[in-house]
């Protein structure tokens, strides 16, 4: 079977195309290098240097006709969306359109999309089902969300089926530690460089971290299981972590014991999140295998070769 990835030399999504691969799919990946690497993907898989808003990927979709897509491809910022509503909806809204538009043509028969734990907006009870009421506080949030509109939409008027993940806080190597979205890797670094970390108001806020592998494997399960057709998933660990825990941690796996500095809250923060996960283990048979600690241990080692790799 052939499947297509989208933003498939990003952070999230080389990992997925890392699974496929090694678990015999034909893999095809599409992405604009805007923040993804070359590097990150292996030699096996076919590349095209190619933006989802471009009228080529009507071409890609017509020579290698694939099966599958899974769409990691966004603008995943949510400050970006604040300055720049437009630039934010042409990516996610616009540029999945003419994906989607691409599937319909081609004949595709499953679409795994990447949504975000965004389009909740703050908690009304913890841990957050997937029946929760949808109030985004960013137009990421409105962007991620609209898709999920759209992909309903193709499903009962073209047939295509779909599986929408909802993803919690995502870590693990390759993430951009100059990002917004990243803290774990943004301590990682900062610390691994003899810098000190940032901490937005009293640390008492929780977050649910989940490891790239783990959300990774939730994708070949969303491709791989027929019960989990044209429905929502929280792709979560169902655990909160303190950001002050957090950095606790990061601390002992990087050694450096340099105190956190804290900066007034930022506005519009969400207080505590946690993702339920029941129903990702009940249909996809998925459930996450990597824990906090382990997967620390990799993405510290990944940070350090970087770090060295860039002194070279």
């Amino acid at each position: 079977m052939k499947v297509l990835v989208t933003g498939g030399a990003g952070f999230i999504g080389s990992h997925i195309v890392d699974k496929l691969v090694r678990a015999g799919y034909e893999t095809v990946v599409v992405d604009n290098l805007s923040t993804g690497r070359r590097e990150n993907l292996t030699p096996e898989t076919q590349f095209y240097h190619i933006d989802i808003r471009d009228n080529r990927l009507k071409e890609v979709f017509r020579d290698e006709a694939p099966e599958f897509v899974i769409h990691q491809a966004a603008q995943p910022s949510v400050p970006v969306s604040l300055k720049d509503p437009l630039e934010d909806a042409g990516i996610n809204i616009l540029g999945t359109l003419n994906l989607l538009e691409c599937c319909r043509l081609q004949g595709v028969r499953k679409i795994v999309y990447a949504s975000s734990a965004a389009i909740y907006g703050h908690p009304t009870g913890l841990p957050v089902t997937e029946e929760h009421p949808i109030q985004p506080l960013s137009p990421y949030g409105v962007s991620k969300y609209t898709v999920e509109l759209y992909l309903q939409t193709y499903h009962l008027t073209y047939g295509i089926e779909y599986a929408v993940l909802r993803y919690a806080n995502v870590y693990g190597p390759r993430q951009d530690p100059f990002g917004e979205a990243g803290v774990v890797c943004i301590f990682i670094d900062r610390l691994l460089r003899g810098e000190q970390a940032v901490i937005y108001g009293d640390g008492l806020q929780t977050r649910d971290f989940i490891y790239a592998g783990d959300v990774a494997s939730a994708n070949l399960c969303a491709i791989r299981t027929e019960s989990a057709s044209s429905d929502i998933f929280n792709i979560s660990t169902n655990t909160q972590t303190t950001i002050n825990q957090l950095f606790g941690q990061v601390q002992q796996a990087t050694n450096n014991n340099s105190p956190m500095i804290h900066q007034r809250e930022r506005e519009g923060d969400i207080k505590f999140s946690c993702l339920d996960n029941t129903r990702a283990q009940k249909l996809l048979k998925w459930s996450p295998q990597v824990s906090l600690e382990e997967g620390f241990i990799e993405t510290v080692g990944f940070f350090k070769q970087r770090i060295m790799d860039e002194s070279h």
